[in-house]
């Protein structure tokens, strides 16, 4: 019997061997159902929805690598890999083999998140209430989105790299994939077509998303992961409002930085700050990231006192780090089923800031308000002024392992450091760039490898 399986064109494609991937039809998998009964009901589509957020909770997604591929392969001395596996020592070094697991699984991950959106995307005509069909096309375009840009940036050049309307970015599929052509054997489309379809998913949602959704995408956070976007592309003014947008939800700083993170060996509910979390449960996933930084689980990653010296005198966020005698660890990630904070309102107080700063305008505050809005939860005293250096330094501090640091070294064009040779790596080198994994590239001859792979 035929199944419609979701992710199915990635997976396939990381087999390398179609004729295998056609095989695996013939197998019910934890995310596939029977095509005759596929989707063919409201219920179905909600299910499907679900299923494309479970997608995020992936070590290969949100639940670790993304975050920690982005701080080995930024780290110009701040953390040592301190593990025994060879993937995450070759991010750090900037020496990744075109077969490195890792980037290998980061991608079909990915694909496999894009076509369960997809999925839901095509069968909205089974959903028949209005609202429903309004905020589930929301929330599947936003779940898209997000995906798409966190591959943009992996696996393709910087928005601020040569010529975006030029570089190849990585294939947009806005159709779902259940069985493996010639035809959907897809090149790159433009670093620049992949960032339009992703503003125009995000734009939608933003629109679509209710302004409360529980533990789902609202439409502040598809305002939030906008002004990431902005940002990244240097549209500094409409990153300044995305952000603004944001928050004008019904979020607030957690007063305790310590325990916007700390959550012990319990899973707790998102806290006033959380914008958007990826929730983990013993039954439904576990947190990785407790894996590469925890004390509990001997993280992989060790913090430098290269970091830890940058912390000013009386910041509790200095505090949020275990130090033992062999290493130090980071407590933002200590519980192995606790959340994952994919967007806090810190970050949109930090975003606002620097977009507010680089286009000279005040929209909603001013970026001195801003900044010293963020140092005073963190027990910082105020300051008179502000500089760009000194939002960028805030900006690394309070969002650090959190994912942001290759996106923010590139766009603002800061070299990092070979740890083998010393010598600069600069932030557009091909080293800084994920290969496209060798298996899709060996199955589809319309995929071009990125340099130096």
């Amino acid at each position: 019997m035929k199944k419609l399986v979701f992710g199915l064109l990635a997976a396939c494609l990381a087999t390398g061997s179609v004729t295998s991937c056609n095989n695996k039809l013939n197998v019910v998998p934890v995310d596939s159902i029977d095509a005759g009964n596929a989707l063919s009901t409201s219920d179905d589509v909600q299910a499907a929805l679900v299923g494309t957020y479970t997608s995020l909770q992936s070590i290969d997604a949100y639940g670790g690598y993304i975050q920690f591929i982005s701080d080995l392969l930024a780290d110009d001395g701040d953390i040592t890999f301190v593990g025994t596996f060879s993937n995450p020592y070759q991010f750090q070094r900037k020496t990744i083999r075109r077969d490195n697991g890792n980037a290998q699984s980061t991608w079909g991950r990915g694909y496999a998140t894009i076509n369960r959106a997809n999925n839901v995307l095509a069968n909205l005509d089974k959903v028949t209430a209005a609202a429903s069909k309004t905020r589930t096309e929301g929330e599947a375009r936003f779940l898209r989105a997000l995906t798409y840009f966190d591959l943009v940036r992996l696996y393709a050049r910087a928005w601020n790299d040569g010529t975006p309307s030029a570089n190849p970015g990585v294939p947009v599929v806005t159709t779902p994939t259940s069985t493996v052509t010639d035809a959907n054997l897809l090149a790159r489309n433009t670093v620049a077509e992949v960032y339009t379809q992703v503003i125009a998913d995000l734009t939608a949602a933003e629109s679509q998303l209710p302004a409360s959704n529980g533990i789902f995408a609202n439409k502040y956070a598809a305002a939030a992961i906008l002004s990431r976007v902005y940002l990244q592309q240097g549209r500094f003014t409409e990153a300044a409002a995305a952000a603004n947008r944001a928050t004008a939800g019904p979020y607030m700083l957690n007063p305790d930085y310590d325990t916007e993170f700390y959550q012990g060996a319990d899973l707790l509910a998102n806290t006033a700050e959380d914008i958007f979390t990826i929730q983990n449960s013993a039954q439904s996933g576990i947190n990785q990231l407790n894996v590469f930084y925890g004390e509990q689980q001997r993280g992989d990653i060790s913090i430098n006192d290269q970091l830890l010296n940058q912390f000013e005198a009386g910041d509790d966020r200095a505090g949020l780090f275990t130090v033992t005698t062999n290493q130090t660890y980071s407590n933002k990630y200590d519980a192995q089923y606790g959340s994952v904070k994919l967007i806090r309102l810190a970050e949109m107080y930090l975003t606002r800031a620097e977009g507010n700063f680089r286009a000279g305008t005040a929209v909603g505050a001013t970026p001195l308000s801003d900044i010293n809005r963020v140092r005073a939860r963190v027990g910082l005293p105020a300051l008179a002024t502000v500089t760009l250096p000194i939002i960028l330094k805030e900006r690394k501090l309070e969002l650090a392992f959190e994912g942001f640091r290759l996106g923010d070294l590139k766009r603002n064009q800061e070299s990092t450091t070979d740890p083998t040779t010393g010598a600069p790596v600069a932030w557009n080198s091909p080293r800084l760039v994920l290969p496209i994994p060798l298996a899709e590239i060996n199955v589809n001859p319309n995929l071009v490898q990125n340099p130096g792979y």
